[in-house]
């Protein structure tokens, strides 16, 4: 059974905003009198009238005593209640109860459905309820809704997924971005039903540029294969996910794919190449109405009007459909190297990477998994040996193989500084793998450990770097006093880490919001973010006024509403009209 993890609306709502004037506004402009207030008094051929013209002084004598009338009737009528005032305040109270957007009706719905399925063929949309399951629903997401998509459509080209757009903003359909689906924030929950459009079969490498550094792909590209296609070249993509991703699932709903550039996605080797927007040259966008763009031409840099990859990268699939995207390439290092070492505090491995970072130790990455975490992996036993349950931190070196080992050396000096134990280093390729793994199964490992019926909160958090020590030290004190089991893990060489919890929702919901949502007010009071990767989706809509402002959320929504009037892409996620 679906359980609404948070109340979303059945509609949206919104303040009226008619141009309708207030009742006073409509006394003063009732009487020709009132009006010539607000007119130029002016004769073409003469130019303006002075005092001595008597018909000038006639107009103003009227004007003025226009005015005063008005006055005297406001006056008097200050302490009372007008009718029409009444009134007006009914209409408006009428207009707030309406739904902003109204999407389409079931018989429209399934007009939509008949005609994509004409277009994209019977295999092309399915209506069928595991489909529709699979596509609104997630074991691992800390938000899920009573709300299925009512179709998921499968296209295969960038023309189909436009035809698809034009057919659902005729019949005003929402439509939700579907890849990877590893999202834990609902961004591919359909909050108004709608159709999902799942990115299965544009799974090609479309072009590739070894001479440029480059290549073209779609949404869905695994990461991991691609890097192993074109390994021969000595090139590949830096950035490092996770294992499941697909390339759409970056750019809409998850932080493990290729495309995970719109939400800004990074992984475990943020610290030293930057997260997924700064790997992004071009993308071909499908807007709401089926238009077709492309971002921009192919160099590694372009100063030639907006920087419309920085408007799409990050919207969450609010925007339009990523159905292509130019990524930078980077090339294999001559050495890599891979190193463990484990701390008496949280505190203590929070400084020891922030440090290093502060050095400019070109690290590969740097990742923190407290003593909870590394108690799971044990018990999971599938890396082959037995971890310290303590604060542990992982780092990767690439580079020279002089370099590597010059990098390995300051770090072990900064981790003895900050009590750490002895660096474990291993530098055979297929031992760092198994090294590594301890720290790709984290996630997993604690969702192995969920008993049935239970539920689990992953949420994440950035500040800046002076700041992470007491963050991390605060919210583990907090995650510790809940009484829950529960881990933290992090990007900290950015500033960036998670916490997942294990709770049962019908008793324990309240406490682990709270300790949640305290981790991330503290953060944006430290002038953070409530999320560095995650995206916000559903679930951290009430954290972007704190965060960002008002006036940024407005700029949000007027973008929004230029590109989609009718609020038809994944609508009800990052912020509501």
């Amino acid at each position: 059974m679906l359980r609404p993890f948070r109340a979303v609306p059945a509609r949206y709502r919104f303040p009226a905003t008619s141009g309708s004037h207030t009742f006073r506004q409509r006394v003063l402009w009732s009487s020709p009198i009132g009006r010539s207030q607000f007119s130029t008094v002016k004769d073409t051929k003469r130019g303006p009238r002075f005092s001595g013209d008597k018909s000038w002084t006639r107009s103003m004598l009227a004007a003025a005593g226009g005015s005063l009338i008005t006055g005297l009737l406001i006056f008097n009528l200050r302490g009372q209640v007008p009718i029409v005032d009444a009134e007006h305040e009914q209409h408006r109270k009428n207009e707030q109860k309406k739904p902003r957007y109204v999407y389409a009706s079931k018989e429209d719905l399934g007009k939509a459905i008949l005609e994509i399925r004409k277009e994209l063929g019977e295999e092309g949309i399915s209506t069928d309820d595991d489909d529709l399951r699979q596509h609104g629903f997630s074991e691992w997401s800390s938000i899920n809704i009573d709300q299925l998509p009512t179709a998921v459509a499968f296209p295969n080209s960038t023309e189909q997924v436009a035809k698809i757009a034009r057919i659902c903003s005729k019949y005003k359909v929402p439509m939700i971005p579907y890849s990877g689906g590893s999202s834990v924030e609902g961004h591919f929950s359909a909050a108004f039903g709608g159709i999902s459009v799942d990115f299965m079969n544009m799974c090609d490498i479309v072009e590739f540029h070894p001479e440029d550094m480059d290549i073209v792909v779609q949404p869905s590209v695994s990461w991991m294969d691609m890097n192993e296609k074109i390994k021969e070249s000595g090139l590949f993509f830096p950035i490092d996910p996770g294992p499941p991703v697909r390339s759409s699932g970056f750019l809409y709903s998850c932080f493990w794919s290729v495309f995970s550039a719109n939400i800004h996605a990074s992984g475990t080797n943020a610290v030293r190449y930057g997260t997924m927007k700064d790997w992004v040259i071009n993308m071909t966008i499908v807007l709401p109405d089926g238009r077709i763009l492309k971002t921009r031409q192919r160099p590694r840099k372009s100063s030639a009007g907006y920087n419309l990859n920085g408007l799409f990268t990050g919207a969450e699939g609010t925007l339009g459909f990523v159905t292509e995207a130019t990524l930078k390439l980077a090339r294999i290092p001559e050495e890599t190297g891979v190193a463990v070492t484990s701390f008496p505090t949280m505190r203590d491995a929070a400084n020891a990477a922030i440090q290093v970072v502060r050095e400019g130790i070109p690290v590969g990455a740097v990742e923190l998994l407290d003593d909870v975490q590394m108690d799971v992996i044990n018990r999971m036993g599938d890396t082959g040996r037995e971890w310290k349950a303590k604060p542990t931190l992982f780092f990767k070196f690439s580079g020279t193989k002089v370099g590597v080992q010059d990098n390995i050396d300051g770090v072990s000096h900064i981790v003895h500084a900050n009590h750490g134990s002895d660096l474990e280093v291993e530098k055979d390729t297929s031992k760092q793998e198994a090294l590594w793994f301890a720290r790709k199964q984290a996630l997993w490992s604690m969702l192995c450990l969920r008993k049935s019926g239970h539920e689990v909160w992953s949420t994440d958090v950035a500040v800046p770097l002076s700041k992470v020590s007491d963050l991390v030290e605060v919210s583990k004190k907090d995650l510790d006093k809940l009484g829950l089991f529960g881990s933290m893990l992090g990007h900290i060489g950015d500033g960036n880490f998670h916490e997942t919890i294990l709770y049962d929702g019908k008793k324990e919901y309240k406490s682990v919001a709270k300790c949640v949502h305290d981790m991330v007010h503290r953060a944006i009071e430290m002038e953070g973010t409530c999320t560095g990767e995650h995206g916000i989706g559903l679930g951290k809509k009430e954290f972007m006024a704190q965060e960002v402002g008002e006036e940024s959320l407005s700029v949000m929504r007027a973008i929004k509403q230029s590109l989609d009037p009718y609020w038809l892409m994944n609508p009800g996620k990052v912020f509501d009209p």
